[in-house]
């Protein structure tokens, strides 16, 4: 089981959560990012052709994050989207994979004629 982060920072502006864990530099994930790389139902779907491309989330914020249990927070958006639980394995990941991620998700969006915008 993965180490729980020694710290989750969110930024004054809401838009950035800084990930810390033990004996790694911290991770900087963007709002906009973990909106839509969410663990939720809502955005991966049951099975991988079930995955939704979340457009017009460019300016989404973080309003609040909630621990689940010792493995996991729980992360409420402005958009009051809130199904999704970040493990901190999940998180880790996002981190480590986060520029990939990110590409990939903006190259789906241009495949699909969708916006970062509303």
């Amino acid at each position: 089981m993965m180490t729980a982060p020694k710290e989750l920072r969110v930024s004054k502006d809401r838009k950035m959560l800084t990930v810390t864990f033990p004996d790694h530099r911290p991770f900087d994930l963007p709002a906009e990012f973990l909106r839509v790389v969410s663990p939720s139902a809502e955005v991966q779907g049951h099975s991988p052709e079930q995955r939704v491309t979340v457009p017009g989330k460019r300016n989404v914020a973080i309003l609040k994050i909630e621990p689940v249990g010792n493995y996991a927070v729980r992360i409420t958006f402005d958009d009051m989207h809130d199904t999704g639980i970040f493990t901190w394995s999940y998180l880790h990941t996002l981190g480590h994979e986060k520029d990939e991620r990110w590409q990939a998700y903006l190259d789906e969006l241009a495949e699909k004629g969708l916006s970062r915008d509303r």
